[in-house]
């Protein structure tokens, strides 16, 4: 996910294709990543902010939580070492507190509490939009938090039960409930089935998300 506002370009998570993302949607600038949670497809593009560093001769301010920072400073640890090695990623990183909403520049973001299974990650809303990714439960808190939201984001994996993501059914369910004027489904598995055939199925103000898909909020 990549959100323009009027003064910042940020990102949310960083997957193992993020480069190639990035190059897709012609990316010229990069000011800040967000990150849900630390599992391996929402982190493992890190090391791809490279580019945007030397090219733009800034640091990337990173937002996570303590949990994510612990996972990033494991999984990229030559980009924290005492003794920094030339051309590794720059990065200026930010705590993110679950119960308190933070401003990259002049826009604030909202943090959901969602439950990924066991694991606890994030979900945001900016202004109108809000996006969840990974979630199996959500609190009353926080779907009060999203309650007039215009524009949803939420995953639907797939139409069998799965034990840390909503399915099709739930991911309908709870895109009713909250009553955004569009709702568009991400993180889909290959199991949910083709494309045009699921949108059979889906309600007018609910569309399957795809590579390339933006809007305004």
């Amino acid at each position: 996910m990549l959100i323009e506002t009027e003064d910042k370009t940020i990102a949310i998570d960083s997957g193992p294709d993020f480069r190639y993302q990035m190059l897709r949607a012609g990316v010229q600038d990069l000011d800040a990543i967000v990150y849900t949670h630390e599992h391996k497809d929402h982190v493992a593009g890190l090391d791809d902010i490279r580019p945007f560093n030397y090219l733009l001769q800034k640091n990337i301010d990173i937002y996570a939580t303590a949990q994510v920072q612990e996972a990033l400073r494991r999984e990229f640890s030559y980009i924290f070492a005492k003794k920094v090695y030339p051309g590794v990623p720059q990065i200026d990183m930010h705590t993110i507190s679950g119960a308190e909403n933070f401003w990259i520049g002049n826009t604030e973001f909202i943090p959901l509490d969602i439950m990924h299974y066991k694991l606890p990650i994030l979900g945001f809303r900016i202004k109108d939009f809000t996006y969840i990714t990974d979630a199996k439960t959500i609190s009353k808190e926080s779907i009060d938090k999203i309650r007039d939201t215009k524009v949803l984001v939420v995953n639907a994996l797939q139409k069998e039960e799965h034990i840390s993501h909503f399915t099709f059914a739930e991911a309908i369910a709870f895109a009713k409930d909250i009553g955004a004027e569009m709702t568009y489904f991400t993180h889909m598995s290959h199991n949910l089935g083709k494309h045009e055939d699921v949108e059979r199925e889906l309600p007018p103000n609910i569309r399957l998300a795809y590579d390339g898909l933006s809007f305004e909020s």
